[in-house]
């Protein structure tokens, strides 16, 4: 049996069903309920996470679960109910507690978790807006392939990662263009920031640690507006049913809330055009967050990609009942109070897309360019001005990009084969917004099973079988696999068929607004046309 095989596999949701009753069951853990003065244990929610790995001895062969317990009683929700301090540890395959740990009684938060219209009282009242399509859609379905506006593109949702977007192309006159062969999220890494016990062994990898984050049914005419066209899904559990998700994903066009393009001409001639876009969109519901994902096809030629976080902090429960309380600073050290007797701990979000470009066919390149200072002559008025120096990467290790405001790059997916009308290779670029890296030490277990993230730019060539930012079995892993370990290889690039890995990652301080449910927080990157169109591809847009 390889290395592989041994790993750990995601906790399935069928191994939770018997953990409940089994840790209320356990003496040791019920007299630590005591000491709280909890006798009922009717209210008592209990439930299992990813234990991580830290090269313990108790953690050799053997599956694990952490475990913690909420107290439900004359609540909306169990995550702001959190029964602090008391947590035990689960053998997965053994189906028993291994140990419970109690590092000392903190009261259970009593405060109200509502956010229902019941709870909320009186709502802010607005004049109706709505976007209507009398003549029905302008994008055609064949199944799940999608034609709109110059895309064509098919779609499908994957139980692991989510969406995925495939064959991807824009008709350019007589041609249909491929752009992207498939694109998706890969990995999602979630790690906390404090040093108590469970926090610190609380580092997700969301997508492959868990087997139930994929998608969540769509509520019609809120979390898609009321022109969506709804897609089920048909998945199999960890008995191999078949099951059906509902309305798992929703496409709908929009106006796009900016123009396409402007200009205040000759005599004040004003030519404007205004854009929509297509949104294709599914929410993965991982634990107490909420993902949004779209991919948002755009009429200039851009896809923009983003993923909105909504849903829960993850909070724990501590003594004083607010930071003005808080004496010495100990019970907010590692976050912030966002209720009374509770606070959000401080954690990060790291999110890894696969992005397998076929720009106009599967021999691309990958293009840094670099922008640099150039000094002028001292004779000269300016004494400054920057250049962009490409340079055509040859190796997954030349590859590799650590994002630097000092150091600032433009990064495009190129088909050295295919010249513009002017000359240039045709190409998209891969153009981020906000952008965080992680602050962990390299030695950190964490980051090492994490390690997709020590760089917001990787480039593989394309493998069937690499599909997964931190390898195919992240539960328990011990680091290192996944793209640090393709990419020691050292594999040659150029003029190949080529993989972008991108990250996009936040630091998220939590905040009073946080509660009791978070306002949605977008995190997105577009790809866009460099030299692929022989001018704008928008000009033909109405008036």
């Amino acid at each position: 049996m390889d290395r592989d095989q041994r790993r750990a596999t995601p906790a399935i949701a069928d191994e939770q069903d018997e953990i409940d009753d089994a840790v209320k069951e356990n003496a040791e853990f019920q007299g630590a309920l005591k000491r709280r003065g909890i006798t009922n244990l009717s209210t008592i929610v209990c439930g299992g996470s990813s234990a991580g790995y830290f090269g313990t001895a108790e953690e050799q062969g053997r599956r694990l679960l952490l475990i913690t317990c909420q107290d439900v009683r004359g609540s909306l929700e169990a995550a702001g109910r959190t029964i602090e301090g008391l947590t035990a540890l689960w053998d997965v395959n053994e189906k028993k507690v291994l140990r419970v740990r109690d590092t000392g009684v903190v009261p259970v938060p009593q405060t109200d978790q509502y956010y229902d219209v019941a709870s909320v009282g009186v709502l802010r009242q607005m004049a109706p807006l709505s976007v209507q399509q009398p003549m029905g859609p302008d994008f055609r379905l064949d199944g799940q392939s999608v034609s709109w506006q110059k895309w064509n593109f098919h779609f499908r949702i994957d139980r692991r990662v989510g969406l995925i977007i495939s064959n991807v192309g824009y008709q350019d006159g007589e041609r249909l263009r491929s752009i992207l062969y498939e694109g998706s999220l890969s990995e999602m890494f979630s790690p906390y920031m404090d040093p108590s016990e469970w926090w610190s062994e609380s580092t997700f990898l969301d997508l492959g640690e868990h087997s139930d984050a994929f998608s969540s049914s769509l509520e019609p005419g809120e979390d898609c507006p009321e022109n969506a066209v709804y897609f089920d899904q048909i998945y199999a559990d960890g008995k191999a049913t078949p099951n059906l998700k509902p309305r798992a994903a929703c496409l709908f066009e929009q106006p796009a809330g900016y123009m396409a393009w402007r200009h205040d001409g000759a005599e004040g001639a004003i030519e404007s055009r205004k854009m929509r876009e297509l949104v294709l969109r599914t929410i993965a519901k991982a634990n107490n967050y909420d993902f949004v994902s779209d991919w948002i096809f755009q009429q200039n030629g851009t896809i923009r990609v983003r993923v909105g976080a909504t849903g829960f902090d993850l909070v724990k429960a501590v003594k004083s009942r607010t930071a003005a309380e808080d004496a010495d600073g100990q019970d907010g050290m590692y976050g912030r109070f966002i209720a009374e007797n509770t606070v959000g701990v401080n954690h990060d979000h790291f999110f890894s897309f696969r992005l397998d470009f076929d720009v106009d066919g599967t021999a691309n390149s990958f293009v840094r360019d670099k922008l640099h200072v150039k000094r002028l002559p001292p004779d000269r008025l300016r004494k400054s001005l920057w250049v962009a120096e490409p340079e055509t990467v040859k190796t997954e290790e030349q590859a590799k990009v650590q994002m630097s405001m000092k150091e600032p790059e433009i990064w495009r997916v190129v088909n050295p084969n295919v010249k513009s009308p002017l000359g240039y290779p045709v190409g998209y670029s891969v153009m981020g917004e906000g952008n965080a890296m992680s602050l962990m030490v390299p030695e950190d277990y964490p980051q090492k099973r994490a390690g997709f993230t020590d760089y917001q730019v990787w480039v593989t060539p394309y493998r069937e079988n690499e599909r997964y930012a931190a390898g195919d079995y992240p539960t328990q892993s011990q680091g290192g696999d996944g793209l640090p370990q393709w990419t020691k290889a050292n594999r040659p690039i150029e003029d190949t068929d080529i993989v972008l890995w991108y990250t996009v990652g936040f630091h998220h301080v939590p905040q009073a607004e946080d509660w009791p449910v978070m306002p949605i927080l977008w995190h997105e990157f577009d790809l866009v046309p460099v030299n692929f169109f022989a001018h704008n591809p928008a000009l033909d847009l109405p008036k």
